[in-house]
């Protein structure tokens, strides 16, 4: 039994990334879903498909490499908030990645958004994870 599912989430996407996978296969969830699409709107995944058809639903991520040097997207990837020390920020104390070049992904009141999202609609929440 997984007792963090968005750290395992989140790590592996880190080893597909190092083993330099194209694809990904996760189990989904709704919190994954919006994880993953936050990622895809920023450009650090191709892209992504949820299979509704299999049990348990999968997250099949087709991950982002440069075409001439073949690095990847995702250069960091990292779990903030866990179950055992939760991390809240408000507004004022949101944190900015790497100056601003990479996101920090929230989950707000009023859904799973980045730092830069949360800024502009002057809300905090739980940090989930850096990105960058």
């Amino acid at each position: 039994m997984i007792t963090d599912p968005i750290a395992d989430y989140l790590t592996r996407i880190r080893n597909a990334v190092k083993a330099r996978h194209r694809v990904v296969e996760i189990p989904a969830s709704n919190l994954k879903k919006e994880i993953t699409r936050i990622l895809m709107e920023k450009g650090y995944i191709l892209s992504y498909k949820v299979e509704e058809t299999t049990l348990p639903q999968k997250i099949k991520i087709a991950l982002k490499y440069n075409v001439e040097t073949k690095h990847p997207a995702i250069k960091m990837i990292r779990r903030v908030s866990r179950p055992g020390l939760r991390k809240y920020a408000s507004v004022k104390e949101l944190p900015r990645v790497l100056n601003g070049l990479g996101i920090a992904v929230l989950s707000t009141s009023k859904g799973v958004m980045t730092d830069k999202e949360a800024r502009t609609q002057n809300i905090g929440g739980e940090v989930l994870c850096y990105v960058y």
